[in-house]
């Protein structure tokens, strides 16, 4: 496979071209950002530890049902993904309350909600990623009523998943944020990538509300240790799938 031109670089990985049109080449760098990329910094082997992670995760999905980008993996850092028109919204899946839910509403961090709620969140850096309501996502334009129903249905049916995979590695799956695509044949797959990054993750047994943190909140919040905590997300993910295989 040769790789072409840089089509993209984001705050997480490269998008390059290759010399078939319909797969493209996703590099995951070490770069992390947090705060809107206000804060940023690095984090020592996180493009690797997250395609890992992502790899094994969209297998799983895919094995299970869930149509994704995933293609293959052909270097720890690097993944083959089908080409997609990425539709401009961050899904976010959230089970228990945290981040920006309790600091909006006041629900105290770690309250379980009694269903899982499904926010649209329009991805534009310049406006600060906006939460959107269901009438201005179709006002905008920016998905059909077809497409927010199956984004909806396809997230709620991926948390059931995400969350039964989770717990088999004693992690809790606070919440998480997804990204859909459309293929050359306007076929919707899950893309982007599931990871310490995009999942909010807490040690299952745990409690003190800074140890059991196992994502990209101990950069956010300068908790330390992040690289350990991404390290030992991938080795519980990797010994979960093996004993699954």
């Amino acid at each position: 496979m040769s790789v072409h031109s840089k089509l993209y670089e984001g705050k997480a990985k490269i998008l390059y071209a290759t010399d078939d049109p319909e797969i493209l080449l996703a590099d995951f760098k070490d770069d992390a950002t947090a705060f809107n990329a206000q804060k940023r910094g690095s984090i020592l082997g996180k493009g690797k530890i997250n395609c890992s992670i992502s790899s094994q995760l969209f297998q799983q999905l895919e094995a299970s049902g869930i149509k994704t980008h995933y293609i293959d993996s052909p270097s720890p850092n690097q993944m083959r993904v089908k080409a997609v028109k990425i539709l401009p919204l961050e899904v976010v899946i959230r089970n228990i309350a945290a981040g920006s839910l309790s600091q909006q509403t006041g629900i105290e961090l770690g309250t379980v909600l009694k269903q899982p709620l499904v926010e649209f969140y329009y991805k534009n850096d310049q406006l600060g990623d906006p939460l959107l309501t269901r009438d201005r996502l179709l006002l905008m334009e920016l998905a059909t009523p077809e497409q927010v129903d199956a984004i909806t249905h396809l997230a709620l049916q991926i948390n059931e998943f995400l969350k039964d995979f989770w717990q088999r590695c004693g992690i809790t799956l606070v919440d998480f944020k997804l990204e859909f695509g459309l293929d050359s044949q306007q076929q919707l797959l899950l893309a982007d990538e599931i990871s310490p990054d995009t999942c909010r993750l807490w040690n299952t047994t745990e409690t003190d509300p800074n140890r059991r943190v196992m994502d990209k909140d101990r950069f956010r919040r300068d908790l330390g240790n992040v690289e350990d905590a991404y390290q030992e997300v991938l080795q519980r993910v990797l010994q979960v799938v093996e004993i699954k295989s």
